[in-house]
């Protein structure tokens, strides 16, 4: 028997963490290279939804208080947060669901953060009104055009598996939010007869019990990023390996309606793969993950893809961060958990955070 080559790894991976407790999602990096990760409540035990990576240990963010809600509706503490952005003039924003273990969501719950990183002091909390995040709403992920509007604006999508899909756009002078594309086939997951990921050798699919029947993964837009010229929204379903685009102008102008955005989408083609996170750079490059073969992949300026990071290492590239000449992508086995293997927790700590060299920086749309 002829001897099979090696893993065939691509690219250069330098582990920045492992994670020996709850598993993360998102991750984000400031200027001054602070290091901000989250952790969803999805089962696992959660001390802190939001943590800065100190010295090898994972600090609550910005305090114990911020990371100790009194119920899913508290409106002055984190729920359960899904995602974490350093903004163009280096403020995080957390992105919290307000629903843990994906539960209905209550007013209060769902929101966006601002903290300052100069005092760590959160300078403003921005609700979402029920027509907006909606019972079935999850907020995933987020990202900002701070030359829009007043005080800047920012889009997120609603990756909801149980209710409709959308973007939402947030007017961060005023709070004010409506949702685009509402359960619009872009943002909407595909169904089995359209695709059938598999993951480590095995279909993803969702069944949380021996017995119980498997269904299709519904996740829609999940994946989201914005072009380094600040006119393109790209977006994808997590169930699926097409992706999209939208014009932005549509996106911010509070009186288009979802038929004149719809109009302005361009569909972005077969990525080759599911992705969860996308990315972009100032070089006017797009980043996305691949979960179906443990990749990082870019696509550059003239269209052609190249593979920046192939690695058995990323079981589940989750979010990516541009920052400093470093893309940071976590891995955290998201397809081994109990619901997607018939009941049984698969997952094997630790998860990672890993980072590779691009030679760019970050997208800054800054006024």
């Amino acid at each position: 028997m002829t001897t099979p080559p090696g893993d065939a790894r691509q690219g250069s991976l330098e582990l920045v963490h492992e994670f020996h407790g709850p598993m993360p999602t998102g991750v984000s990096v400031s200027r001054a290279g602070r290091v901000f990760v989250n952790y969803p409540l999805w089962g696992d035990d959660v001390p802190a939804t939001v943590t800065e990576l100190r010295d090898g240990a994972a600090v609550p963010y910005p305090d114990v208080a911020w990371n100790s809600p009194s119920g899913d509706d508290d409106a002055g503490a984190f729920v359960s947060v899904q995602s974490v952005v350093v903004d163009p003039v280096d403020r995080l924003w957390v992105l919290d669901t307000g629903s843990p273990e994906f539960r209905p969501t209550r007013p209060g719950g769902p929101k966006l953060v601002c903290v300052d990183l100069a005092t760590d002091d959160v300078v403003q909390v921005i609700t979402f009104d029920p027509a907006v995040a909606l019972p079935t709403t999850y907020l995933n992920d987020v990202r900002f055009d701070l030359r829009r509007g007043e005080a800047g604006t920012a889009f997120i999508t609603d990756s909801s598996d149980s209710g409709p899909n959308a973007i939402i756009v947030v007017d961060l002078a005023t709070g004010q939010a409506w949702r685009r594309l509402h359960d619009h086939p872009s943002t909407r997951a595909l169904p089995w007869a359209d695709f059938r990921p598999v993951v480590e050798g095995q279909p993803f699919v969702q069944q949380p019990e021996p017995d119980a029947p498997a269904e299709p993964v519904a996740m829609g837009a999940d994946g989201i990023a914005i072009s380094a010229d600040g006119e393109r929204l790209y977006f994808c379903p997590l169930a699926s390996r097409r992706w999209w685009s939208v014009s932005v102008d549509a996106l911010a102008d509070r009186e288009a309606d979802d038929a004149t955005v719809a109009a302005t989408l361009r569909d972005e083609g077969d990525k080759g793969t599911g992705s969860d996170g996308l990315e972009t750079d100032d070089a006017g490059r797009l980043y996305l993950t691949s979960y179906e073969h443990d990749a990082v992949l870019r696509r550059l300026p003239d269209g052609t893809y190249e593979t920046v990071a192939h690695d058995p290492r990323l079981l589940w590239p989750d979010t990516l961060s541009v920052a400093d000449g470093y893309l940071y992508v976590t891995a955290n086995q998201l397809h081994r958990q109990a619901t997607y293997r018939a009941g049984r927790d698969e997952r094997v700590k630790p998860y990672a955070l890993f980072r590779t060299p691009i030679d760019a920086g970050p997208v800054r749309l800054a006024g």
